[in-house]
């Protein structure tokens, strides 16, 4: 298992007390037999990544609850309950599940939230999601484990490792790489992108793209000169929800009015969960973006 997430609510904030008090108090019953808590019976997940390895693997049985951004397979979202987005969960939330485990992505919050369930006696582990091909085998692994599912996990990661494998080969065919910007949201003006050490770069580097923003660090917003001084020649976004955008809007800013991405209205649009989430699609994600940047190779894509 992987390392517990640990850190302690103030417990001098009346409200923050209560919680813990009701919680604590509420979830006594589902507690008193401890066997109860020696199987993973009960999986929340918290996670769009976990819980599309936990369906990838056969375990879906398993799991009572799913977070918002469990969008893959789509049954999930549908045959599940949601406890809302994975960075703003309710811990009363899971504990009304009646969860024997809660699985939690990295980065999974808040902490007080975590500190709660763990508080409250519900098992809790956190899945590391670095998000190299390494991260996306590590974490099939450790799921396979945690859910007697090893052998499905191996046949998954010979899988993965054939698509990256294959991802690499058509990688090396890239003989000038596009200079891609990664933007995060766009709205009122405000701009914001993906830099360095975040999952939008790591995607870019395995589509064999310059990331436009690499003098950023993290999720940062981006000013209009900043961005046309990066002159992407590709804007990268995610089609889900808020963060649809047209090309037309975007092009017609400021910002993006004299890119050379502008020029030839090169905007690539894919769901988040499947360009970001770096679970089992990872490497169909890095392929759609080659065939994207590079439309020469997609013919020759094997």
């Amino acid at each position: 298992m992987s390392a517990i997430v640990k850190s302690c609510p103030d417990l001098k904030q009346p409200s923050t007390f209560m919680r813990l008090a009701a919680i604590v108090l509420a979830f006594a019953f589902l507690t008193a037999n401890t066997a109860a808590w020696a199987e993973a019976s009960r999986i929340v997940a918290l996670g769009g990544s976990i819980t599309e390895i936990l369906y990838a693997l056969g375990a879906q049985d398993k799991i009572v609850g799913v977070d918002s951004t469990s969008l893959a397979p789509p049954s999930a979202l549908h045959d599940k309950p949601s406890i809302g987005y994975v960075r703003a969960i309710s811990a009363e939330g899971v504990l009304s599940l009646r969860p024997t485990l809660v699985l939690a992505i990295e980065g999974a919050g808040p902490p007080a939230a975590l500190e709660l369930i763990r508080t409250a006696g519900a098992p809790l582990d956190i899945v590391p999601d670095a998000p190299t091909p390494e991260g996306v085998r590590r974490k099939i692994e450790i799921l396979g484990e945690t859910v007697g599912a090893k052998d499905a996990a191996a046949k998954l990661n010979r899988e993965v490792g054939a698509g990256f494998a294959a991802l690499d080969a058509l990688r090396a065919r890239i003989i000038k790489p596009v200079r891609a910007l990664f933007v995060l949201s766009f709205a009122n003006g405000r701009t914001l992108v993906g830099g360095r050490n975040t999952s939008a770069a790591s995607m870019l580097a395995l589509a064999g793209a310059v990331n436009a923003a690499e003098d950023v660090d993290g999720y940062k917003p981006m000013t209009d000169e900043a961005i046309a001084s990066a002159a992407p020649d590709v804007v990268l976004m995610m089609k889900n929800g808020d963060h649809r955008i047209d090309a037309e809007t975007v092009f017609a800013s400021p910002a993006f009015a004299l890119t050379p991405a502008a020029k030839t209205r090169a905007l690539v649009a894919l769901d988040g969960l499947f360009l970001l989430g770096f679970g089992p699609r990872t490497p169909d994600a890095a392929r759609a973006l080659i065939e994207a940047f590079y439309p020469s190779l997609a013919t020759a894509a094997p």
